[in-house]
């Protein structure tokens, strides 16, 4: 009954929260202590210290005395439980009275007696029998102790049975050793954290108490219980118990990849007891964190987890905001870059209800907590101003820690960023992949170029403020290809009129007693009915405060929007920028690579003059990647199989059009995925790039997950069937049916990616053909018909077919079919892409392109 009940309440919770994947742990007879409690701890006198089980019995018991030497003291090996926690301690007789007059003056009329020893002259034959008497005397003397709240929660009594507040908290494992040390400062190996010298002078001994676990060893503060440092397990974890290696009498040294940390022991025998305790605690719990894993991971392979992928942002970020508004405990985002402004459902037909900070501050205000780690940028290099970002959150609610890391001047790591996106809640679920909580991530399948769209009203006005917003442009900092700013006042009250949107549900207006370089609006929706609709969508038009300058004209200029295939998981979550699927037939009969990466970099420069320096940079290295010297992909391939290579890997991009007040205009999608499927069973999805600054592993960091299904579904290869991972297959599917135009075409057969049929009719046709006809429509760049800046000047003076004739190139852009344009390898063949010298991109480290 009890495991019908346990199935049954699972069934209800997983059907209710859906893909909310969580565990859940019936305690009978026990209460259990949450997580949360970590944040609440206290100094170890405080009464209010929540240590123990409620309605729980705390037992003891003493399984042997040993004695090593017969002038030596007895120890006493003493095993106690409360609920499902085991431990032992080990104690002299001299502890017990210690502690018996510890209790004593904290109570002068306590009535239990302590045992005592016969002081007269046994024989040596009723000596066992002895021992066994007085170590039941002092098993029943602890055991009554124990069983009084009074004494119990007395400090010195749980210093005498190893606990604290951390020792019963469930979700962090098992019940380890613990007990009072001396630490010793410093051992840290990540720079900036150690003092300057390495004297033993230097060094300072600390009273801290050691809580050990099966995934970390932590110390607290006694005086305030606060949580001085955690030191996780990893694969280099060692304990050295020689006083030569610990430079330390009685000391024992725990090394791992962060740290090396020297305790300091009363004795030689408790420095071997704790030595060897935490020794075999951590080996036998913890030995997922000590080995070496597949790929060299620091993460084990773990079966049946629940994951669900998302293409684009759009219902990736629904997802993240419905996961933080059921979190109760704990929030974690780490992210490269973080807009507190962003809203994260859209439309916007709730207020500000959905805004990143908005949902922060609720969940935080509601008791959880929340903590976000920041790349701290170097400020001259990047504008994405995590500092701004830190500061609006902080000051949010007292419940929202947020770091902004490296400390560039005292780690001296100024090359290389936190590139990892990262959302966890409650431990339980994880959002892990590319997109960053922040403007120019969210997209959805159509990859529309409007951000205000056409409305259409139900007939009832809802909103009649007619708040309108100026801009000083000559204040505003340049836009990426935009060229000289000019002078005017924007209203978005008659950008709104122009739109037919002048009664809409949401008007905006500058919070003005903010100077971040990210202005925050306050926007007021009314109620909407019928078909009403406000198209919050483009982040660059989301209230970016450089951005209101080009609301009018959001497409004068190089303003990319992300595409992004994101993985959900329930552990990780991850990106690659180049997006991979390798697909092979199991007689290797055929092999095909299809590349999928943005048509230009992310980088600021005008492309129609050539580029900035940095925009160079980056497009130089990308194409010796490809196609360009000796040691380029298809120059390898050449080598191999002459101009056969085509049949083996492509490269495209992708791009898009739309008609803006009556004038036709195109824009790339900027491929911000970081993905790789490999023959419909394998993918690999995160935040890493397909270059040394993301693989190396000793540059920017990242993270990634690699799913690989045991669940298959019925599939083809190159006409012969096959099974293929359901998760793989439907993500493929999913991808080729969006940037090939399948959900519109029905027609478009992507099921088999090998076969000639598709590859050289579908894939190749369309990417060929979508791209011949925005060169003719648009005149659009990168263009293989420009190869060096000669060639980039006369392109442009050409008009292309939408100034010639709209109709003509309105009629042209109907056969495009989805997004799929092939990859402009010849542009700028001619031209040194490298960065001028005396440029500041020429004076960085070629490491900071590669």
């Amino acid at each position: 009954r009890y495991v019908q009940a346990v199935q049954r309440i699972n069934i209800e919770l997983l059907t209710k929260y859906r893909n909310d994947y969580r565990r859940f742990t019936v305690f009978v007879g026990e209460s259990c202590i949450s997580f949360s409690a970590v944040y609440g701890t206290v100094g170890f006198k405080d009464t209010d210290a929540q240590v123990f089980l409620r309605s729980t019995p705390i037992t003891a018991k003493i399984l042997e005395v040993e004695r090593f030497i017969r002038t030596m003291p007895v120890v006493f090996r003493i095993e106690l439980r409360h609920g499902n926690f085991t431990w032992v301690v080990k104690r002299k007789e001299k502890h017990f009275v210690e502690l018996h007059r510890e209790l004593l003056r904290y109570k002068t009329f306590m009535k239990i007696p302590l045992p005592s020893r016969r002081s007269v002259t046994i024989l040596h034959c009723y000596r066992a029998r002895l021992r066994f008497s007085f170590s039941k005397q002092l098993e029943d003397y602890l055991n009554t102790l124990l069983k009084m709240p009074m004494y119990r929660r007395y400090h010195a009594t749980m210093e005498f049975i190893d606990v604290s507040q951390m020792s019963f908290v469930h979700d962090l494992g098992p019940k380890g050793l613990e007990g009072m040390i001396h630490k010793r400062s410093g051992g840290h190996r990540i720079p900036g954290m150690n003092c300057c010298g390495r004297s033993q002078i230097c060094y300072r001994w600390s009273k801290r108490w050691l809580v050990v676990k099966d995934s970390f060893l932590m110390y607290l503060k006694p005086d305030s219980g606060a949580i001085s440092f955690v030191l996780l397990l990893d694969k280099e974890f060692n304990i050295k118990m020689d006083s030569k290696l610990t430079e330390t009498k009685h000391g024992v040294r725990i090394d791992s990849l962060s740290r090396t940390l020297v305790l300091k022991c009363n004795s030689y025998r408790h420095a071997r007891w704790w030595g060897q305790a935490i020794e075999d605690f951590v080996r036998k719990n913890g030995k997922a964190f000590l080995r070496t894993h597949r790929f060299n991971s620091f993460a084990g392979e773990q079966e049946n987890i629940p994951a669900k992928w998302y293409v684009n942002g759009k219902t990736y970020m629904e997802d993240v905001a419905d996961a933080l508004e059921a979190a109760k405990e704990e929030i974690f985002i780490t992210d490269w870059w973080l807009s507190p402004e962003i809203f994260l459902k859209r439309p916007v037909v709730e207020g500000n209800r959905w805004r990143l900070d908005c949902i922060l501050k609720r969940k935080a205000q509601q008791g959880v907590r929340i903590f976000v780690m920041l790349y701290k940028e170097v400020e001259l290099a990047l504008g994405i101003n995590s500092e701004y970002s830190k500061r609006t959150l902080m000051h949010l609610h007292p419940n929202i820690k947020v770091m902004r890391h490296p400390d560039h001047v005292q780690s001296s790591v100024y090359l290389w960023a936190h590139h990892e996106k990262i959302v966890v809640i409650d431990q339980s679920v994880a959002f892990v992949g590319g997109i960053d909580l922040a403007y120019g991530r969210w997209d959805d399948n159509e990859h529309r170029l409007t951000d205000v769209g056409s409305v259409t009203r139900s007939g009832k006005s809802y909103y009649n403020g007619s708040t309108s917003a100026s801009v000083q442009l000559n204040s505003l900092p340049k836009l990426k290809g935009i060229g000289r700013t000019r002078k005017s006042r924007f209203s978005l009250y008659r950008h709104l009129h122009r739109h037919g949107l002048h009664h809409s549900d949401s008007v905006s207006s500058f919070d003005s007693s903010d100077s971040g370089s990210v202005r925050s609006l306050q926007t007021g929706v009314g109620e909407l009915m019928g078909n009403t609709r406000f198209w919050h969508g483009k982040d660059y038009c989301n209230f970016v405060y450089k951005d209101w300058v080009q609301l009018e004209k959001p497409f004068d200029g190089e303003m990319i929007h992300s595409g992004e295939l994101t993985l959900l998981t329930f552990s990780f979550y991850l990106r690659f920028n180049f997006l991979f699927c390798f697909y092979e037939d199991i007689k290797n009969k055929k092999f095909r690579v299809y590349v999928v990466t943005p048509l230009l970099p992310g980088f600021e420069g005008d492309i129609s003059t050539g580029g900035g320096s940095a925009l160079q940079a980056v497009m130089h290295f990308n194409y010796r990647t490809m196609i360009r010297g000796d040691k380029s992909i298809i120059s390898q391939l050449k080598k191999e199989m002459d101009d056969q290579w085509m049949n083996y890997i492509s490269f495209c991009g992708l791009r898009t059009h739309a008609e803006l007040e009556g004038r036709l205009v195109t824009e790339l999608i900027y491929v911000h995925s970081k993905l790789l499927i490999a023959d419909d069973n394998t993918v690999i999805i995160g935040s890493a790039n397909i270059n040394d600054r993301s693989m190396l592993g000793k540059r920017d960091s990242e993270v990634a997950v690699i799913v690989e299904d045991t669940q298959t579904l019925l599939s083809v290869m190159d006409g012969q069937k096959y099974q293929a991972g359901k998760f793989a297959l439907q993500l493929r599917l999913e991808c080729f049916k969006t940037i090939l135009g399948g959900f519109q075409d029905p027609t478009v057969d992507v099921s088999d990616p090998i076969s000639d049929r598709f590859y050289k009719e579908v894939w190749m046709t369309t990417a060929g053909r979508n791209a011949t006809i925005y060169e003719k429509v648009f005149r659009c760049l990168p263009s293989s018909l420009v190869r060096n800046l000669q060639e980039l000047l006369s392109f442009q003076t050409k008009p292309g077919l939408d100034k010639e004739d709209p109709l003509k190139a309105q009629e042209s852009l109907r056969k495009i079919r989805g997004f799929l344009v092939q990859f402009p390898l010849d542009f700028l063949s001619e031209q040194n892409l490298q960065p001028s010298v005396g440029t500041k991109e020429a004076m960085v480290p070629t490491e900071i392109w590669t």
